[in-house]
């Protein structure tokens, strides 16, 4: 152990201050401002405790660069201070409680991942301080709820009562990853729409679709399937994250709790070691807001391989109820060729205005081939009731209609 941490009552981790500190933190020691959880502790323990003997080597160097995590992130609004050996200080009287320790959760992890290349052990060293004196913090151990604002990306949150949509704090609500600037230069804001999901068997909600939405921010231009395929690998990273992200925290703040949701994520951002990570992160947390599980849409696999899709599924399914591909093009010469690509499900949209006749020809062609592809064909953007029947009739098994409610639910 080291010279920073000890244990006091109540199993409540005790930190040990060096000489020459104490008067500084006295004037954080008021009540209220504790009570408040906006004075907060992050140890570079986990550090200190991998490289052993090198310690004393490297330490100068951890120091200076968690010194520049902690510059850009507290910024001038707030105030830190390396303490002890491992402990770095920091106080944000614009946060609460929740917001503070999921921003020092992610000064933490990226200090970790820097050094370390992993950062599992960054909840363990994020504390609140709820009293200092005599050349000690006493601290507690994070709030867990930090960890789902961080997993999300939620920069603002409410410590007491979830936002609900529509209110004007729900503009607030901000992730870090959007609006960004794009390799070409633009800024793109995400937006996340969820719309309910139907059984059709039984006709029951299932839960709810996300559908993502990229706007250019200077002229409001929302991005067609084709142009999001164009942007680069970490631009369709950042949508898929910032998707989910909001997504997340819509559903959240729902009073019942949905079975299901269905996740969508690009093939590209599946493809990558890192990718993956990510996301599956998202997934994890998305896990966390209904009572089944998540399932994980894979979309722009046209052109794709069976058998590099069938690798990116095979590695995704142990974090999804349910794997399913996306078609944009769903001629069923387009729909066969992902045979043997391990897909679990199938989903397309409805064309848009199309009489019955021509609606009953594609969905025949169109359904007949992904039941021979997959087990379940999820259906999106049914115009009717009607309609929904009649691909329910020929094999369907999930279809979406925003229409049954009055209207798909929206985060922007």
């Amino acid at each position: 152990m080291s010279e920073a941490a000890g244990t006091g009552r109540n199993d409540i981790p005790l930190r040990f201050v060096s000489a020459g500190v104490e008067d500084a933190l006295e004037r954080f020691s008021e009540p209220e401002l504790l009570a408040a959880g906006k004075v907060n502790v992050i140890s570079v323990e986990a550090i200190q405790s991998r490289i052993g003997a090198r310690w004393g080597l490297r330490r100068q160097h951890v120091f200076d660069f968690t010194s520049r995590v902690l510059e850009r992130g507290v910024g001038t609004q707030g105030f830190f201070l390396r303490v002890s050996e491992t402990d770095f200080f920091i106080v944000h009287p614009d946060l609460g409680r929740v917001a503070g320790q999921a921003a020092c959760l992610r000064y933490l992890r990226e200090v970790l991942n820097h050094f370390l290349g992993e950062d599992q052990m960054a909840a363990l060293g994020v504390l609140q301080v709820v009293d200092i004196a005599r050349g000690q913090v006493n601290a507690q151990r994070m709030d867990n709820r930090a960890l789902i604002h961080v997993d999300t990306g939620v920069t603002e949150v409410a410590d007491e009562e979830p936002q609900r949509a529509g209110g004007p704090e729900t503009q607030q609500t901000l992730d870090r990853w959007t609006p960004f600037i794009a390799n070409d230069g633009r800024q793109l804001r995400v937006s996340s729409t969820l719309e309910p999901v139907y059984e059709l068997k039984g006709f029951t909600r299932i839960g709810f679709r996300m559908i993502r939405r990229v706007s250019v921010v200077q002229t409001n231009e929302e991005l067609s399937s084709a142009q999001l395929a164009l942007l680069s690998t970490a631009d369709l990273l950042r949508v898929d994250l910032a998707t989910v992200a909001r997504g997340i925290v819509r559903l959240a703040s729902e009073k019942e709790q949905q079975l299901s949701l269905i996740v969508p994520l690009s093939f590209i951002s599946l493809s990558s070691a890192r990718g993956r990570t990510e996301c599956a992160r998202q997934l994890k947390t998305a896990q966390s807001v209904v009572k089944l599980g998540v399932i994980c849409e894979i979309r722009d696999i046209e052109g794709v391989p069976p058998g590099v899709l069938l690798t990116v599924t095979s590695l995704v399914r142990p974090f999804a109820l349910l794997v399913v591909g996306h078609l944009i093009n769903t001629t069923p010469g387009a729909i066969m060729r992902l045979d043997g690509a391990g897909l679990q499900a199938l989903s397309f949209d409805c064309p848009s205005g199309l009489g019955d006749a021509e609606f009953m020809g594609w969905a025949t062609a169109a359904t007949r081939a992904a039941r021979k592809v997959a087990k379940s064909v999820l259906v999106y953007g049914a115009s009717s009731t009607r309609r929904a029947g009649a691909l329910a009739a020929l094999g369907a098994s999930h279809v979406s209609q925003a229409t049954i409610e009055t209207a798909a639910q929206s985060l922007t």
